[in-house]
Parts: structure tokens; sequence; C-alpha cells
């Protein structure tokens, strides 16, 4: 199997050689052919959608280490969160109130969300913002794209484009927890007017702000391209490995205020509960590696089409200490049994050993496989695009013991858990962008999407999984955009998407897919020093597969079907120039966020709790920057974030409750442009959480029945955990270009 990476490469390779034969007649802009692969997933002001933008330079001011979702952070109706707590790791995003597993994230076209969990781990692209030429993030339901659908946001990026010129460069950060980057970028620049070879190595280390929660991350970028006027050709491979300690099992309510940067990850006890050390290698340890194949083609004047070819190859376990103490005492779980890990107890005379202490790795190992294509054309006042998608997913799941303190008879690999996931996804859609005259324009767009699913084989424990699913679904957008003059725009729109289950979701239970009418109305304005978005939503689910608030035992979020749940809210984002020097950015989102008629099992008796707060959704998101510019080698951005109270659960107990913060970071770019040696040469700095404010972006909460403590007495127990985020911290770059 893994020979194909040598062979599709091998093909990739060659491929700008065999473009050579092309015939130029017209000519076509460099940022159309670069952008020919996104033409039908992203959107401008002419189509009916809530979107937000970043270039290149706008991502370099803050690309110091931290993950992308961390960069994002700014923008409306996100809210950003760390298990390590300052931003290098494992990071998490949601919009809207929508967990990353239900934000679609595509690179150059190709769906990133894993196809079984639809997670999206940026810890497996550590410094991928330096290949990142630009993103667009629309809110809510959006147009229709690749992979699964965006039922609160889509994120698209696109990676570097060619460099006409040749240039090299070497950053470098340093900063709290121990933490460094360094990159080395390259471009031949365009060789013979028509190739390029561009490149990046990166290696990020941090000890985290939560103790012992390092991470040790390397990653790479390659491309090969050709471009002639009418032909864009790429060879990208990307990937990284990442090596983190973990860090999601998160603080009790007393341990947060008392020691808020504990870690209990990897802990051994001795058999009477005392504390003697961790684990050294309670690690995640994965890596992913991507091969991308694009070209893009100008047919004629008004008509291109693209096509896109991708293998991802990701394996990798997290590797984890079973103290027998443990488990039996505070987590009362299963996981010292023999029966778990599929071995016989021993009997040693009269005595039978049913459990012990281990050391277990769960691996996952998986490739995918995608190919998309898409035609575009636009002539007089008609765009269209039309795509098509298909993709094959293989997962191989499987535990295994590589370590017991008593486990006779036992292979060396002993394997106590194995299953695999396939998933089969075909995706066609037909767009149309139509101006009917000067002030008003529709769009229409129509997709479907046909997924099978199935799992067969056993899960830890040993349990059985078998599950075999097939979805159809039909996904209509429509909308019409109204232009009342040179400033003014509004636009009404309405679109509908469906979800299929996760894995997770299946292993919890028996779910049913999802449904999101969404309903958009805006206004754009635009002056020479003010642009302001007024937009207004409602979100109408059914069966959404709402967070539960709880968590399995690798940390995933555990969701349920909440039948009937809404969102309504208002997104005010603008930018204002206020005079030579200073630019104001402010954004905010008001939002209520509701389960219809949600019910509840208390104390043994079924409740209808009515109207209840959706989990993780706050009200009030609010972000605001202050650019300072005193000359063009200066730069000082004041940046600030909102977070209003939000329940992490659904059924709006107070034992829930995540406290609303505000926080604030300061950001300095100075750029010199030396006469000799060096191009370009910047130095940043980034200082996070300036006020050092003590605050908590993300948590679990759980319930259980005790029915043990009053014996025919059934007790609803509540719990939380929480992550805590850093307090002030600090990074410094330097970026030396040639």
């Amino acid at each position: 199997m893994k020979t194909i990476y040598f062979g599709f490469f091998a093909i990739i390779l060659m491929t700008p050689s065999l473009a050579q034969t092309t015939t130029v007649q017209d000519s076509i802009p460099e940022i159309q052919l670069e952008e020919v692969k996104l033409a039908g997933l992203r959107v401008d002001e002419d189509q009916p959608f809530s979107f937000s933008n970043m270039d290149k330079k706008e991502l370099a001011s803050r690309n110091l280490g931290q993950d992308l979702p961390i960069l994002l952070n700014y923008l409306p109706g996100v809210v950003t969160t760390s298990d390590a707590g300052a931003g290098i790791g494992y990071t998490g995003i949601r919009v809207r109130g929508s967990d990353a597993t239900r934000v679609n994230v595509t690179i150059n076209g190709i769906p990133y969300n894993d196809a079984e969990s639809q997670g999206v781990y940026w810890v497996n692209m550590p410094d991928f913002t330096s290949s990142v030429s630009s993103l667009q993030i629309q809110r809510g339901v959006g147009t229709s794209t690749n992979g699964s659908g965006a039922f609160g946001a889509s994120i698209n990026l696109l990676t570097d484009e060619v460099s006409p010129n040749a240039n090299a460069e070497m950053a470098n950060t340093v900063g709290s927890f121990n933490s460094l980057k360094h990159t080395l970028k390259f471009s031949t620049g365009l060789l013979n007017d028509h190739f390029e070879i561009s490149g990046r190595l990166s290696k990020i280390t941090s000890d985290g702000y939560v103790e012992r929660a390092s991470s040790n991350l390397k990653s790479y970028f390659l491309q090969s391209a050709f471009r002639d006027e009418n032909t864009l050709i790429k060879a990208i491979i990307f990937g990284g490995h990442e090596i983190t300690y973990q860090s999601w099992f998160g603080l009790d309510a007393h341990t947060l205020v008392n020691n808020r940067r504990y870690n209990p990850a990897g802990e051994i006890y001795d058999d009477n509960g005392n504390l003697k050390g961790h684990y050294d290698n309670q690690v995640d340890n994965y890596q992913q590696d991507h091969y991308q194949f694009h070209w893009n083609q100008k047919i004629d004047a008004y008509s291109s089409l693209s096509l896109g070819l991708n293998y991802t190859y990701g394996r990798g376990y997290y590797e984890e200490y079973k103290d027998l103490w443990f488990e039996q005492n505070i987590n009362f779980s299963p996981d010292n049994y023999f029966t778990y890990l599929g071995l016989q107890p021993i009997t040693i005379g009269a005595t039978t050993i049913e459990t012990t202490e281990n050391i277990i790795r769960k691996w996952l190992d998986n490739d995918y496989y995608v190919a998309t294509f898409s035609f575009n054309r636009q002539k007089g006042n008609t765009e269209w695009n039309l795509g098509i998608l298909y993709s094959s997913y293989v997962g191989d799941h499987f535990g295994e013991l590589i370590f017991a303190n008593y486990a006779a008879g036992v292979a060396p690999g002993h394997r106590f858990y194995e299953n695999q996931g396939n998933k089969k996804e075909g995706n066609a859609y037909a767009k149309s962008n139509h101006r009917f005259n000067d002030q008003l324009s529709g769009y229409l767009d129509l997709q479907y999407r046909k997924i099978r699913y199935s799992v067969h084989g056993n899960l830890k424990g040993p349990e059985p999984i078998n599950v075999d699913e097939n979805y159809g679904f039909f996904n209509p957008k429509v909308g019409v955009v109204y232009t009342y003059n040179a400033k003014n725009k509004f636009y009404i729109s309405f679109a509908r998407a469906h979800r299929e289950p996760s894995r997770t979701d299946f292993e919890n239970g028996i779910p049913k897919p999802e449904e999101l009418n969404d309903y958009e109305l805006g206004w754009r304005f635009h002056s020479e020093k003010a642009n302001l978005l007024i937009n207004v939503y409602a979100m109408d689910y059914t069966n959404q597969l709402a967070l539960t608030g709880a968590l399995d035992d690798v940390g995933t979020p555990i969701r349920e079907n909440v039948g009937k749940s809404s969102r309504l809210g208002i997104e005010i984002e603008g930018t204002f120039e206020l005079g030579n020097r200073w630019t104001w950015q402010p954004n905010m989102t008001l939002s209520r966020n509701r389960n219809q008629d949600f019910y509840f099992q208390r104390d043994g008796i079924l409740m209808d709790l009515g109207n209840t707060r959706l989990s993780f959704s706050p009200a009030l998101v609010a972000g605001n920057s202050i650019a300072f510019q005193p000359s063009d080698s200066w730069k000082i951005v004041l940046l600030s974030k909102h977070v209003g109270q939000q329940y992490m659960g659904n059924i709006d107990s107070n034992a829930s409750k995540l406290n609303a913060y505000t926080v604030s970071d300061l950001n300095m770019n100075y750029r010199i442009i030396p006469k000799s040696l060096f191009k370009e040469v910047n130095v940043s700095l980034l200082l996070n959480n300036l006020l050092g404010v003590n605050y908590v972006s993300n948590g679990f909460f759980y319930t259980f029945d005790d029915d043990y403590s009053q014996p025919g007495v059934i007790t609803t127990v509540e719990g939380a955990g929480y992550y805590p985020q850093a307090q002030f911290n600090f990074l410094a770059g330097l970026s030396l270009k040639f």
C-alpha cells in the first residue's frame, strides 16, 4: 500500500515537463490561475453570505508558532482554546457555537476534516500557516464545498502561490514555557519563466503552560509548479509529525483554584494511593503526510477547469499508563481487567488474578484518497461553477498491549481490539450567479452528497461494533444581492445542509443525521475610510448532534441528537481608518442558542426542561483590534477578545457554567530594509494575555446516576472539568529574508 507514495510522487513531478507542450493563445491574470481551484468554493461581496478573508501579510504578523485557530481568534463569532494552555499543541476552534467537527476545512479545495471523526487536528500540521497564501471563513452553511457539510462555518485555505523571484527566509521564535520555533523557507523563483520549486521545514517545541503538556512538532512543505499564461500545475507534498504529552484530562474546580497548571495525566500511585510520580511516555504520537496534485487550466477567455488529486496517509498512537489504584478507586474504569485486554485471568494456587497495571497503545492507521474536478465559466452577466468529488477512506483502529505486570503467555504486540472503518463519498454541485441588472443579482447552488460508511470489528472492552449506513443529502442554496449604490449592498439567502454522524456518535448510540435550514440577511457598507458588515442569521436544526459536555476515554467530545434547536444572532464587523496611522477593527456577535423542549432524566425521573441553552454557545462574543502605524517600518496592534458566559451541557446546570472572560494581546512588528546581505529583516513581539487574566476557555461536564450511596434511591450526580489558559506569556520572533 505505501509504495503508492513513490508512484504518485513520480507522476506528479513528471507532469510539469509534459505541460511544456501546451499552446498559449490568450493571457489570464496570475491570481485567477492560482485561485481557479477555489472559484466554486470561495465567495465574494456579490454573493449572499457572511465571510471574512485573511491574506498572508495579516497572518504573518502573529505567526510565531501558535496553531492556526489561535491566529483566527479575533474574527467574528470565533472562540478558540488550547489543551496545553498557550496555543501550541492541541488547539480547538468554534464558530457560532459549532465545534471543529462541524466546521468544514479544505486545503486547496481538498477536504481536511478527518473522514471518520470529522474533527480537524491542527497539531498534525504545525506551522502550516507559514505555507498559507490566503484563507476565507464563511460563517453559517455558506456555499457548497467539498467534504462534510458546514454547520457552523467553513474554512478554505490556499497554499503558497508561485513566486516569480528566487527567495529564502529563515525565521526563529523564542517564548514563554521554553517555546521555540525554527522555520526555513525557499523558492527558486520562476526557472525558464515556467518552473518553480519551493519548500519549508519547521520545528516547534514547547513545555506548555500546563505541567508536562510538552509539544515536539515537525513539519514540511514542498511544491513543484509549472505555469504559463493558460496553465498552472502544482505537485505538493506536506505533512507533520507531532509528539505531545497528554493534557486533555482537565482539572476539577478545587484544583483549578489551588494549582491551575496541574496535569493529572500519567499519574503513578502505590497500593495505598500515594502519588509516586508520572509516566514519562504518556504521549500522543502521530504523523500525517499529504500528497496533492492540482491542474488549473484556462480554456478560453471565459472558461477554466481544475483537477485535484489527493492522497493522505496518517498513522500513530497514543500511549497510556493504566495505574491500577487510580482506575479502581478514582476513575472506576475497567481498563485494568484482563477481559478488557482480551486476556484470560491467571490462577496461581487458590488465587485468581483478574487485573493488572498495564501500558497500552491505541493505534490509528488510515489512507484517504480524493479526486475533485470543477468547471468554471463566466461570460456576460452569468457565472457558472460545476464540481464533483469522490473520496475513499480506510481507517484501521487497534489497541496494543506493550506492558503488563501479569500477562502470562501474551505474545509481543498483543492486540486487544481491532476494527476497520470504511467511508466513501460522492459529491456534485452546480452553482450560478446571475446579474439581472446593475442593482440585482441572484445566486443558486444545488448540491447532492452520497455517503456510505461502515465499521466492523471489536472496540476496546471488547465490544463488537457493526455499522453499515448509506446517506443521500440534497442541499439547495439560494439568495439575492441588491446593490443600492456604490457604497451599500444588501443580501438575503437560504441554505440547507445535512451531516452524517461521526464514528464517535455511533460508538455512543444509534444517531440520526442532522439537518439545518440557515437564513441570512445582511448589509455591506464600503467607503474610502470605513467598511461595515451587519449580518442577521437564523439557523433552525433538526436532530442537531450537540455536544453533551462529556468526553470519551481519549478526550473526544460526546454528542447526542437533541431534536429541535436553533441559533439566532446578529454579527457586526467593521474596519475604520482613523486618520493616517490608526485603524480600528471591531466585531461583535450577539446570539440566542436554544434547545426546544429538551428532556433529561434527573434522579430517575424523565423531565421536560423546556427551552434550554445549547452547550458551548455564549450569547456574546466580541473582538477588537486597534492598530497604530507610526511609520512604514513600525506597526503596533492591541487585540482584545470577550467571550460571554456559556454552559458546557444542555440542561442549564449551574455546575456546567464557564465564566465570561476578556483577554488582550499586544502585537508589535518592526521591519528593516538593509542595504546589503538581507532583503528584509522583521522583528516581532507578541504579548499574550497582557493583563494576566486567569481564565478558562473550555471544559467538560458530565452526569451519572448514583444508586449505590442510598440503595433504592437514584441520585443524579453532576461534575465538571476545566482547561485553564495561560496567564501573561510572550513570543518574540526574528525573520531574515534573502
